[in-house]
């Protein structure tokens, strides 16, 4: 079941958790989601790094997509680095999203949660920097994930989605969120 919430996905509203997000398999990292979780969590970071720079990582093999690192930065709460995304460009129309590599790597990041009694939490996977359509990723989420999903929105970005938010009132502390047609 997905759970939308509008939060900071790094600060996941129940523990254990697990954060995946999608990672490009360039080794780029200093955009998007991955600068807040690098703000609050190092470790994943350094994990990724890490793995690209030795070609290896804990058993993982090289990194390409659809692989899964998971990276623990509190007792109770693991990141999952998931290889999703080909390249950082776009190549003429086509984004750099990979939907069966970020599949893959959900599934996997599901059953580490099963085996630790933890859900997961994430920020709309893919589909900024990525390029992803958020109805793809909600059908591979529906259909791969047996965990509870918490998808979080930042209350500056409610206006882009149409979800029905679990706390419609967290985060607006008295500044309304204008859609961009006034509506």
């Amino acid at each position: 079941m997905i759970h939308y919430r509008i939060g900071d996905a790094t600060e996941p509203i129940k523990r254990p958790a697990v954060l995946p997000h999608c990672c490009n398999d360039a080794a780029g990292w200093g955009r998007g989601y991955v600068v807040a979780l690098s703000a609050k969590y190092p470790e994943p970071e350094q994990a990724y790094r890490k793995w690209f720079r030795d070609g290896e990582y804990e058993g993982l093999g090289k990194p390409e997509l659809g692989k899964c690192q998971i990276v623990q930065v509190k007792p109770d709460i693991w990141v999952a680095n998931i290889i999703g995304q080909h390249g950082i460009q776009w190549m003429g129309k086509v984004p750099p999203v990979r939907y069966p590599a970020i599949e893959q790597g959900l599934k996997i990041a599901d059953q580490f949660a099963i085996k630790n009694g933890a859900s997961l939490h994430s920020p709309r996977i893919g589909c900024v920097l990525a390029g992803g359509v958020w109805i793809e990723i909600e059908t591979i989420i529906l259909r791969s994930v047996t965990v509870d999903a918490y998808v979080y929105t930042l209350p500056n970005q409610v206006w882009k989605w149409k979800d029905a938010y679990e706390n419609p009132d967290e985060g607006w502390k008295g500044n309304p969120i204008v859609p961009m047609d006034g509506k």
